[in-house]
């Protein structure tokens, strides 16, 4: 076979390459398409006609829709297969590896690919630089967010559909960044307080209650006229904030702790953990999923009264170093007040007096058990807004009108004294909450966890609030909105009122102990609807017996529908 005029197929690709007389391969002339085909050639023409034949049967077999409806699926996923082949492979494999496992892989992974993008930018340039530092002065407003926080795509997902909700409030999923990152975000130096810069405390060994009504010798019963000065801001102030006796607070101040607690108390920390429990009222609850950093850095406070240290002592939960796991008891002596929850209003409004030396807070009731890092929490809820003060609100109610007919209705406390109250701030202008109050979004709280930085006007703000709380009723849900909307009317500053879900996301809350007693105790399903409300009279009935007698359409207590009713109910009875 002589060749010349045939070409050789190689390996690349299947084309033809003409070789010339001397065996080497040359350039295919334009007379070969002229030629006669060779019988390879009729052979390879007939196979694409049977693949032609093939394929109108197919089609023909299959319908035109069908074909067409193929051709749509078949074309997506073939642009979807081109596009993933065109995406760098590397930094798209960890995202989708480490998002079904870990988020807070996730996160770590996108802050470790985004530093890995500048690094390599500047090395082109050949200048490469440092990570900058934070600002030599971080204020409350014009502190900056760096860019590309882990966090800034974060969005809550979808609501679940109506026929799978869970009755009731529930956590909601919260973007946290690392520890590490976290620790990274804390401000070097305090956030500006606007216009008080210097705030001191009125001190009165005898103080004397000229008004009829409301306040203690603890709080130095401010007069009307003074609490209605305390309301106009300036540079420098002097106000009431409990502690008004005694050479210092803790110190024969009707508050008073042990000379070795009040020294501990004095030294200057940058974050703290702080709760309590008086009455022996609640179980103590541990902290988890606290990181090594916090666990050296971030103390943690509980304060109790001599009854709940005596009830520690006896349960042998109390070691020698005053500690029960992570929480370093703080025993109270002289507590100022008859009603344990409102001597338990002392730590949770006035830690800035407590805790002079203290940059950030932390304050959680003592029915609830912390499960984030302290760290990560301030980053959320105060750093990463450029807040100073954050509380939750509360799930439900937003109105004080509204919140002040719950409490009557629950019993939280005397009827009358929740009317004065309520009457007392419409008086002063008070209105329901409406549209109209945006950007603020509640006027009610869930005062249960307080996180806040210890600047001026916060703590202007926590004294004040604790003296409506000494002067009216304890329930600080009442008092809250009044005392915010009246420094906001004076100057630039505001609190972050998150979902009350997302405070969920962070601390798990319990039942008071007197709950889990009657729970455990027998005949609790019995007796636990006749002591819901504090003060209901059983005289003349017999809590071991009921009636046999159900009236038209009552079911009976142990029915499916009344465990879920009594279930709904269970987290607003802990209020």
């Amino acid at each position: 076979m002589t060749g010349g005029s045939l070409g050789q197929r190689t390996a690349s690709y299947g084309s033809l390459q003409l070789l010339n007389n001397n065996g080497i391969v040359g350039k295919p002339a334009s007379s070969i398409f002229t030629r006669k085909p060779s019988p390879k050639m009729l052979l390879a023409g007939s196979r694409d006609r049977e693949k032609q034949f093939l394929l109108l049967v197919f089609c023909k077999f299959l319908g035109r829709r069908r074909v067409a409806m193929l051709l749509l699926v078949g074309l997506p996923l073939l642009i979807f297969t081109l596009g993933s082949y065109v995406l760098d492979k590397g930094s798209l494999v960890p995202y989708v590896s480490q998002a079904a496992d870990d988020p807070a892989a996730l996160m770590i992974s996108r802050v470790k690919d985004t530093q890995k993008d500048r690094d390599s930018s500047t090395e082109k340039d050949g200048n490469k630089t440092q990570r900058p530092s934070p600002p030599a002065a971080a204020s409350l407003i014009k502190r900056v967010v760096p860019l590309h926080h882990p966090c800034e795509n974060f969005a809550f997902p979808p609501p679940p559909p109506p026929g799978l909700r869970r009755p009731g409030p529930r956590p909601c999923p919260v973007c946290y960044v690392p520890v590490e990152q976290a620790i990274a975000s804390m401000p070097s130096s305090p956030s500006e307080s606007p216009v008080l810069q210097n705030l001191t405390y009125i001190h009165d060994e005898n103080p004397v209650k000229t008004e009829t009504h409301g306040g203690s010798d603890f709080g130095g019963y401010p007069s009307l006229k003074q609490r209605n000065g305390s309301y106009e801001i300036k540079e420098s102030m002097t106000v009431h904030c409990g502690f008004v006796k005694g050479s210092r607070p803790g110190r024969q101040s009707g508050f008073d702790l042990d000379e070795f607690d009040l020294t501990e108390l004095e030294q200057f920390h940058d974050v703290i953990v702080a709760s309590a429990i008086f009455g022996n009222y609640d179980l103590i609850q541990q902290p988890k999923k606290i990181s090594q950093a916090a666990r050296q850095n971030v103390p943690f406070y509980m304060f109790v009264d001599e009854e709940t240290e005596a009830y520690m002592k006896n349960s042998s939960i109390l070691d020698s170093n005053k500690r029960v796991g992570l929480w370093r008891i703080i025993v109270v002596c002289n507590i100022p007040y008859n009603d344990s929850r409102r001597n338990g209003k002392v730590p949770k409004l006035l830690l800035h007096r407590i805790f002079p030396n203290v940059r950030y807070s932390i304050w959680i009731d003592g029915k609830l058990q912390l499960v984030v890092d302290p760290y990560q929490i301030l980053e959320r809820f105060l750093w990463r807004e450029n807040a100073t003060f954050a509380i939750s609100r509360h799930y439900r109610r937003f109105d004080v009108f509204v919140e002040a007919e719950a409490n009557k209705a629950a019993g939280k406390y005397d009827n009358s004294s929740i009317d004065y109250q309520v009457e007392f701030y419409k008086n002063e202008g008070l209105t329901p909450y409406s549209e109209a109050k945006l950007p603020i979004t509640s006027d009610v709280p869930e005062g249960c966890v307080i996180i806040r930085e210890h600047i001026p006007i916060t703590n202007l703000f926590s004294c004040l609030w604790f003296n409506e709380v000494d002067r009216f009723t304890a329930r600080d849900q009442l008092s809250f909105s009044t005392v915010r909307d009246k420094i906001m009317a004076k100057v630039n500053w505001t609190v972050n009122m998150f979902l009350d879900c997302e405070r969920r996301n962070f601390v798990i809350q319990a039942y008071h102990r007197d709950l889990l007693v009657h729970k455990a105790s027998p005949g609790a399903a019995t007796m636990h609807h006749q002591l819901v409300l504090p003060g209901t009279s059983l005289a003349g009935k017999n809590p071991g017996k009921r009636s046999s007698k159900r009236g038209k359409g009552e079911k009976r207590s142990g029915s499916k529908r009344h465990r879920k009713v009594a279930a709904g109910n269970k987290d607003s009875s802990s209020f």
